[in-house]
């Protein structure tokens, strides 16, 4: 009978990780810190007929490919399902139905294993990704968090905690990409689309940066969200026409320059010699090449992980899974699937 309390810690425990917060059916397998496997099934083309993430749609799709997406992941990792010490799966934040097609997997085959269910928070899992790049990786380090719901610099300290230095006050970076996408008529995802954009673009346009005036470590995307809108639209009026790619370009880098400027600046202020970075937005390159550039300038080491687990996935749900793993953060069956829940 699964009880959480008699479950004993192995050294390198091989864990399964299963990601369906969105739109994306991942499974991943790591041994340690080492990632053995890492297969994704994704309904972006499906849903970009409809300019966005529709929950039926994404629900009904992890539905149908849970259960491949795992096989593939335990096959290429050259292990079964009774070589597994954990399943750690996504149970917020994200659309609710589709967290609960992988939360129901993940206690099914934990309860039958009769092996720990580790409950991983989605953006703690962004903030995990870093230790998939160096395996020696080890707080404190700065962290930047950028992604479709929030946009943070937090000073990991240890594996288990953080505090949170600054974030937005409105719009996360992410959201704000989609949004000008939407108001440049460009397809599903946004934020890729609006960076091919922005590469033909010059710099004769000019928003307002995403800060907050005062000299602090708040953001607000609101504000440059409304200039880009507003800029169309008058344009649109007096039957100007505009260059979307000096739109994107201008907007790129009033979204992007803050979050590096102030992630540089936090480090150096903390003492700490290592910056980190996770969630989908730093999967621009962009940002990646300004915050590589500056972090260098500045002599700290950055550890940003691959294009590929910016983005939804579920190595990062491993990593974070074994982090919970070592502190015997093991979750109950009654969980439930939470379509919000805080950062902490």
């Amino acid at each position: 009978m699964y009880q959480k309390s008699t479950f004993k810690i192995k050294k390198d425990p091989i864990i399964l990780g299963l990601e369906s917060s969105c739109d994306e059916t991942a499974a991943a397998v790591i041994c340690g810190r080492r990632l053995l496997s890492d297969e994704i099934i994704s309904s972006a083309t499906e849903q970009a007929k409809y300019g966005g993430v529709v929950p039926e749609i994404a629900s009904r799709a992890h539905t149908e490919a849970v259960d491949e997406v795992v096989c593939r992941a335990l096959k290429k990792a050259g292990v079964t399902v009774k070589d597994l010490d954990a399943v750690a799966v996504t149970y917020g934040a994200g659309l609710l139905g589709a967290l609960l097609v992988g939360l129901s997997f993940a206690k099914a085959l934990a309860y039958t294993l009769n092996i720990p269910l580790i409950a991983v928070n989605h953006i703690r899992g962004h903030l995990a990704a870093a230790y998939l790049v160096d395996v020696n990786l080890k707080p404190p380090f700065i962290t930047l968090l950028a992604s479709g719901g929030h946009t943070a610099i937090l000073h990991t300290e240890s594996y288990t905690s953080f505090s949170m230095l600054g974030s937005t006050c409105d719009d996360a970076a992410g959201e704000a990409f989609d949004k000008v996408a939407r108001v440049l008529s460009l397809p599903y995802p946004g934020g890729v689309n609006v960076e091919r954009l922005a590469a033909g673009g010059s710099g004769s346009i000019k928003f307002p940066q995403a800060l907050v005036s005062g000299g602090n470590l708040k953001f607000s995307y609101s504000g440059l969200k409304t200039s880009v809108i507003n800029y169309c639209h008058n344009a649109e009026q007096k039957g100007e026409k505009i260059n979307p790619a000096d739109v994107a370009y201008a907007f790129q880098r009033s979204a992007v320059d803050p979050l590096v400027k102030k992630t540089v600046e936090c480090a150096l202020k903390a003492g700490v010699k290592t910056v980190t970075a996770g969630g989908g937005v730093i999967a621009n390159g962009y940002l990646r090449s300004s915050l590589s550039e500056a972090c260098a300038a500045a002599g700290l080491k950055l550890v940003l992980p691959e294009k590929r687990y910016c983005t939804d996935n579920a190595a990062m749900i491993a990593a974070e899974g074994l982090i919970q793993y070592n502190a015997c953060n093991f979750a109950d069956m009654n969980i439930n699937a939470q379509a919000q829940i805080p950062l902490k």
